[in-house]
């Protein structure tokens, strides 16, 4: 019986050294084995195994996505990688409480914008892969735009079970978490589709997990790919558990009407960052096609440029 017990804390310590991230332990009894002869005396006891479940591994087309303007590790510097350097360092001071003031499930970010075709998944998708990159935070990449997902449609990835399916208890997260070839990166997918999806979101099985979310990894950043806010009321919903949320603005499309509009129905969020994309720079700051992003941040209704 220790021999079991032993070899599962090993396996467990050997999973562990190798990077496998895993889920609380769990445990079932097995069946009671017949006492040996020379213990005939004594009552058998139930024996306990460790069971150990893994999140799946998968490997991304990193050429295929250097190819659409995705962020890789290996990729040659860039202008816009320099960007996102320049936009993801105060979202990671923030989310480390090393930011002006500690918040609430700071770790927790979401991409968003206030209409559709704006670019937030490829900011959201972007922003993941450059926090990967970072040496002391690990990332996971939330596909919340549970109504039209699109992250693993980008990553060139099939669907598959996820957010929502956590949220109906039909799977555990070591079951629909995706290990990527990306150190540091892994990715929950949305999920099978639902017709109540606003209210999975809005229900205490969603407060409880993203409480674990927040909190089971101190070096962990989780970014939410998350609906407009002006066509769905999934991320608002969502934007109630937020510590803090990127906007993404296209230049040129975006009506400020709108983004004063989609801004309003996040006031409770006391960190805001607004991210221009698709902004025209010169010739000295451009990286090829002539475009850019810009972005401002601020804590309540104090925002200010960065």
């Amino acid at each position: 019986m220790s021999s079991l017990i032993e070899q599962a804390a090993l396996r467990l310590a050997q999973l562990k050294q190798a990077g496998i991230e895993l889920p609380d332990a769990q445990t079932r009894p097995l069946p009671t084995a017949e006492p040996l002869a020379s213990a005939a005396s004594e009552p058998a006891e139930a024996v306990h195994e460790t069971v150990v479940s893994t999140s799946r591994q998968i490997e991304l087309d990193l050429k295929m996505l250097e190819a659409t303007r995705i962020l890789t590790p290996h990729a040659p510097r860039s202008h816009m990688a320099d960007q996102y350097r320049v936009i993801k360092r105060p979202l990671i001071k923030n989310a480390m409480g090393k930011g002006a003031s500690k918040l609430h499930h700071a770790n927790l970010i979401m991409v968003t914008s206030a209409l559709a075709g704006e670019g937030k998944s490829f900011t959201s998708i972007n922003l993941a892969m450059s926090i990967a990159a970072e040496l002391d935070n690990t990332v996971m990449l939330v596909d919340a735009d549970v109504a039209r997902p699109s992250v693993l449609r980008v990553l060139g990835l099939p669907p598959g079970p996820g957010l929502l399916d956590l949220l109906e208890q039909r799977a555990d997260m070591s079951s629909v978490l995706l290990r990527t070839n990306v150190d540091k990166l892994t990715i929950l997918p949305s999920g099978t589709p639902h017709p109540r999806a606003t209210e999975l979101l809005a229900s205490e099985a969603m407060s409880a997990l993203l409480e674990d979310m927040a909190n089971r990894y101190p070096d962990r950043i989780i970014i939410f790919d998350s609906p407009p806010l002006l066509l769905t009321t999934e991320s608002r919903v969502l934007a109630t558990h937020m510590g803090q949320i990127v906007v993404v603005v296209h230049a040129d499309r975006t009506k400020q009407s709108d983004v004063r509009h989609a801004l309003a129905t996040i006031e409770h969020c006391p960190v805001k960052m607004m991210v221009l994309n698709q902004a025209r720079s010169d010739s000295r700051g451009g990286y090829g096609d002539g475009y850019g992003y810009g972005y401002s941040y601020g804590y309540g209704q104090e925002a200010k440029e960065a």
